[in-house]
């Protein structure tokens, strides 16, 4: 008589991680530099590629704003910090490395 494998019942609370439907980005600039633009576009292509839709990019000029560099402790310009989902992470540079972001915003194994 054959035997039929059954699978056991799913354990309540272990399901598999779900995508945040929306990521809150922060990326702090200084001013309309080289640097900053290219941050924000290197950004911008890789959200539309891959968050379409699911993401919040709040640009921060802290030429504008210093005081607001204390509450996310930069010390580098241009710095991208990931406040959804969590946990908090922050990423230093033009953001040029589209390996480098992907895995920071959790969209990539780091291999």
């Amino acid at each position: 008589m054959p035997t039929t494998k059954t699978k056991p019942p799913a354990r309540p609370g272990k399901s598999k991680p779900r995508r945040p439907s929306a990521w809150n980005l922060k990326l702090y600039v200084a001013g309309q530099t080289p640097k900053s633009i290219r941050a924000f576009d290197n950004l911008k292509v890789l959200c539309e590629q891959h968050l379409k839709g699911r993401y919040r990019i709040e640009v921060i000029d802290l030429l504008e704003h210093p005081h607001l560099a204390r509450g996310d402790q930069i010390v580098a310009i241009p710095t991208l910090v990931i406040k959804l989902p969590p946990p908090v992470r922050k990423i230093i540079g033009d953001l040029s490395n589209a390996d480098r972001v992907l895995v920071g915003l959790a969209l990539q194994q780091v291999v």
